[in-house]
Parts: C-alpha cells; structure tokens; sequence
C-alpha cells in the first residue's frame, strides 16, 4: 500500500484521490477551507507531474505492466493538472455557497487523478475502468447545475458509457489477436475482418468522447446546461486532452494505420469543422454556442491527424493544447457574464465591455485566438495544419487536399463571424433593460486570475511558438523531427501591430487633450427616424430602425442552400441520442404489442423458439 502510495509515477494518481475523499469528508462549516484545499492538492499535484513531464525518469515500480510513462503521457499529464488548478482557483468563488460545494471540490480532484491514471494505463482494462469512473465524475459535475441539467448529465453519461462498452469490445478483439491488453504489444494490421472491427470500436469511441461528428451531440447539451468551469474544465480541456490522447494511441499504437483510414479522418475533420461553425452561428446561448465551437475545433485536430506525416501530428497535438487553452478561457469568461448577469442569452446582454473590462480583455483575446488571428495561438497551430495539408497535396499523398484546406479555411472564416457576433451581443452593443437595470461589477481576483493566465498563454504561445510550446512540449511528443516548408515572422508582425496600436493610441490621446474629439450618433446600418409629432405635445425621442448583431446572424439559417439542413437539425435527426432512443422506442413498442396476455400466445412463442434451437443443434451435428 505504501509503495502505491509513494511510487514517483503513481503519486499524480493517489494524491488528488485522496484529496477528494478529504474534502468529502470536511464539515460544512469548513466550506472556504475546502475550496482552497482543492486548490493546494492540485497544486502538490502539479509539482509531482513537472519532474515527470520534465524528464526525470521514475523509480522502479512494481506495477511497470499496468503504467507506463513517455513524452506524450508527459505533455497532457502537465496540461491536465495545469487546468485542473485553475478551474480549482476560479472555482472558489464561482461555486461559493452552494450547496453542493463539497461534492464539486471532490469530484474536481477524482477527475484529475482518473484522467492521470488514464493517461499512465499501460493496460486498456485499466484504462477502461479509470475512464469510466471518470465519467462518473462528469455525470455529478454536471447535474450540480440543477434539475434542468439532469437530461444533459443522463444523456452525456450514456454516449460516454456506451463509447467505453465500444472500447471493452476493441479490448476484447485486440486480445484474441495479441494475447495482451498492453497498450505496447504492438500495432495490429488491418488485414482481417476482425481487426477493422476493433479499429472501429476504438475510433468511435475515441470520436465520442473527444467530441467529434457524428457522436458530438453531448457537448453541446453538457456546454449549456451546467456550471461555466465544468465545461471548462471536462468538455472544453481534460476531455478534449483524453479524446484525443486516445486518438493517437490508436492511430499510433495500437493498430496500423491505411490510406483509407487517413481520408476518412481528412473527410470526418472538414465535415465537422463545417457543421459545428454552421450550427454554432444560429445560437443564442453563449455557453452552447462555444460547446459548437469546441466540436468544430476537433475537426482541425483530425485534419492534423489525417495527413499521417510528423507535421501534421504536430499540428495536432499543438492545435489540442491550444484549443484547451483559449476554449478555456472562453468559458471562464461566459461563467462570469452568467454570474454578473444571471444570463447568457444574447439578446439580453449588451454593453458588459466597459462593465467587466478585464473579462472583455481576456475574452476578446480567447475568441481571436480561437478564429486563427495573427499572432496568436490558434493562428500558429491552424498555420502548421494548412501546411501539413498542402505538403500532402504536394507529395501526391491525397488529391483532394484542396477541399480538406479549403474547409479548413472556411471554418476559420465561420470562427471569426461567429466571434463577431458574440463580441458585440455581448459587450459592444447597447446594453438591454436587464443589464441598465443590473449593478455590475468587475469578477474576484480568483475568477479573473485564470482567464488573464490563459489569455496571456494565447499570446505567449503564439508569439514565441518555435521557441517555447513547439520545442519544449510538442516535438518530444511526436517523436520525430517536424520541418516546416514555410513560416511566418511572428515576432516582427508582432512588433509592428504593436507599433500600429501605440501609434493609435497617441493620436487618440492628443485628439483627446486638445479638444478635437467629435462626438456623432453611433452608425448602426439603419436610418435614424424622427417621432410623429402629435399637436400639443413636445418632439419625442429620435428612433432607429436598428438590426441587432444576433437577428443579423439569423439569416444564415434563411440561405436557400442551408434552410432545409437546419429545418432537418432542429428535429434532432443528426443527433445520435435522440435517433436511436426513438429507434430503441419503436421496438420496445413492437415488442410490447406481442405481450397479450394470453397463454396460448406464449405457449406458441416457446415452441418457435424451441424448434429454432432445435434445427441449430441438428445443423451442427450434421
């Protein structure tokens, strides 16, 4: 037990469990205590993961054939305990005084040391079970929200239990062919009908729990219904690290992988950069429309993954970390606009710019981050996936790499219209009633301290991306040396925004003390109307007629060529849950229309049923 306990490269598992069954435990009077706790644990934890992330080799240990450790276990260990400690810091004052304050601290912590032993199994049947205790943990987190988030919390419980059944299966075959359920047994060829079977379990469950289409249906319901730094924390970064960290095993590990497989990741990545920018355009909630968002940044990821060159994977992995990093962030930030507020409906926002002017500053850095704008991050990791792509075209590899980098771009451009459009909602335009009714304030140093940490990490990583992220955290994990047949100057582009910025500034500044301002209605696409004057009454107000930026988003679902896919989305057909729990309905139904009640009906079924057996045993001994 002792060993367990203090063995180098099981201590990131052992101490953020135990630190959940302490926090379980504590009196209720002891709640701030708690928080904090939760904060010190994942903290320690983050100190044991660094030597192994860092490249201290562990010692010996009893349990080598269950757990193992390289530098791509390294990276996400690190990522995931750096999240897990800024969800925990953001989360002391996001979760004060509920009441259910102590289950949230625990399963914050479970969750972080489920998703380390996941990430150190060497074993599948080990890293089944921690995965599946860790959706355990997601399940909780996620109908702490209230009652309105139970259908999201059974409906992401089941797609993420049915993905580990798939995986059992994959287990199981893989088994039948090794004779091992080592992760390093060796990669399994595609030569047989059994193996492309287990492959499929394991993609479908890797596609479910990293979010991918068709299996995406969950994260939008989980991004919606429950608290901002749970979908910060599990959807948008740790189960996004899991998702993919399964890919990769998969494609690297555990099986061999073809042409075929390689175009259908290429053609699954560009459908689902596409659908999620579409369907995350029409939203008006702000926390669902970044769950879209987040489905469609995965389709970068298996763009990345598809090409099968170092590049590419490079592209990837740094594309995941990314993602987590800004998806993060954007989360954070709608978590205090919905707590500031009460609302994360756009058209009950408005004018939170000059009201939470830290969160708009982090925010407004996460969303051009998230839509591939120079110099930061999601530029640098989307710029590597352009040319991973292009150098698939070039070698001859795929001919249709135009349409892959054309959807990718494409997504892009959706990203930024998108962004556009939940900047202004929610901070630029005039505020509603609601919010000129509403006392506002700047967030706690607790809830602001993640969202500037991430949003300078956005920066920093996509400034110095050749210095810091691709050397340090991306290169050790592929393996394998990553050249790159173009670039960009970041440091210099850089230099130069920064110089336009300040040039801007200054002429503002000068305008400003001279007393050259002018002041002019502000222009919003529409012509400014006087009021009918009545006889006898003063000239009432001036109105606009005025679009506002969410109607203007609207007639997207109008386009002629779109209307007919999201009149057929908005009944649920694309969503896997909904379509087989009708399915599963109809037969149940069926079923049900044979159970009569009648003795003479039963007696007949047995007796099919016996003949039926009876012609199978005969077949075989013949």
């Amino acid at each position: 037990m002792f060993d367990f306990m203090f063995d180098p490269l099981l201590r990131p598992i052992v101490i953020p469990l135990v630190a959940g069954f302490v926090c379980l435990v504590l009196p209720r009077r002891w709640d701030a205590a708690r928080s904090w706790f939760a904060v010190a644990a994942t903290a320690v934890t983050l100190v044991t993961v660094w030597p192994l992330f860092a490249g201290v080799q562990p010692s010996s240990s009893q349990f080598g054939d269950l757990f193992r450790l390289d530098s791509l276990s390294g990276l996400v260990l690190l990522a995931s305990a750096c999240f897990a400690l800024l969800t925990a810091v953001y989360s002391t004052d996001y979760v004060k005084q509920k009441p259910q304050q102590r289950l949230y601290s625990s399963c914050v912590l479970w969750s972080l040391g489920f998703a380390c032993a996941v990430f150190l199994a060497n074993d599948l049947i080990l890293l089944i079970t921690c995965w599946g205790l860790l959706a355990v943990t997601l399940y909780l987190m996620i109908g702490m929200a209230g009652p309105d988030a139970s259908e999201a919390a059974r409906k992401t419980f089941i797609i993420i239990g049915g993905s580990d059944t798939l995986l059992l299966l994959g287990t199981a075959m893989l088994w039948v062919h090794h004779g091992s359920t080592r992760i390093d047994a060796g990669a399994l060829v595609l030569d047989s009908a059994s193996a492309w079977i287990a492959f499929g379990c394991f993609l479908a469950a890797a596609f479910a729990k990293v979010g991918a289409v068709p299996l995406h249906s969950w994260l939008p319901d989980c991004g919606e219904k429950a608290d901002a730094p749970v979908t910060a924390y599990l959807p948008a970064a740790l189960d996004k690290l899991l998702g993919i960290y399964l890919l990769v095993r998969v494609m690297v590990d555990l099986f061999v992988i073809t042409e075929i497989i390689q175009t259908l990741l290429l053609l699954l990545g560009a459908i689902t950069i596409l659908t999620a920018a579409l369907m995350a355009l029409i939203q008006n909630d702000l926390k669902r429309l970044l769950a879209y968002c987040a489905v469609g940044q995965v389709g970068y990821i298996l763009l990345g993954l598809g090409t099968g060159t170092a590049l590419g994977m490079a592209a990837a992995l740094f594309h995941m970390l990314n993602h987590a990093v800004y998806k993060s962030c954007l989360f954070f930030g709608a978590g205090v606009v919905e707590k500031k507020t009460g609302t994360v409906d756009l058209d009950r926002l408005g004018g939170l710019a000059t009201r939470l002017p830290i969160t708009f500053a982090a925010f407004l850095i996460a969303a051009l981050a998230v839509s591939g704008i120079p110099p930061l991050n999601g530029f640098a990791s989307k710029w590597m996936v352009y040319q991973s792509l292009i150098e698939l075209g070039r070698d001859g590899g795929n001919m249709l790499w135009v349409v892959w980098l054309a959807a990718a771009m494409m997504g892009s451009a959706l990203t930024l219209a998108l962004f556009v459009k939940v900047l202004h909602g929610v901070f630029l335009c005039k505020p509603s009633p609601e919010i000129r009714a509403t006392d506002i304030r700047q967030a706690s140093w607790a809830m602001a301290l993640p969202m500037v940490a991430l949003a300078g990490v956005c920066v920093v990583f996509g400034i110095f991306a050749h210095v810091i992220p691709l050397p340090l955290l991306i290169q050790p994990a592929v393996g394998e040396a990553v050249t790159f047949s173009g670039t960009w100057w970041a440091g210099q582009a850089s230099g130069l925004l920064l110089v336009a910025f300040l040039v801007g500034w200054m002429v503002y500044a000068l305008a400003l003390r001279n007393g050259k301002l002018r002041k002019v209605p502000t222009y919003i696409g529409g012509e400014r109307l006087d009021e009918t004057r009545i006889p006898g009454e003063p000239v009432g107000p001036q109105r606009h007629v005025e679009v506002t930026g969410v109607d203007f988003y609207q007639t997207v679902e109008e386009f002629p060529a779109l209307r007919p896919v999201f009149r057929i989305a908005r009944t649920r057909i694309f969503d896997v849950y909904e379509s087989c729990g009708k399915a599963t309905a109809r037969v149940t139904e069926t079923l049900r229309g044979a159970h009569t009640g009648l003795l003479p009906h039963y007696l007949t079924w047995f007796v099919i049923g016996l003949l039926v057996i009876l012609c199978f045993m005969m077949r075989g001994t013949g």
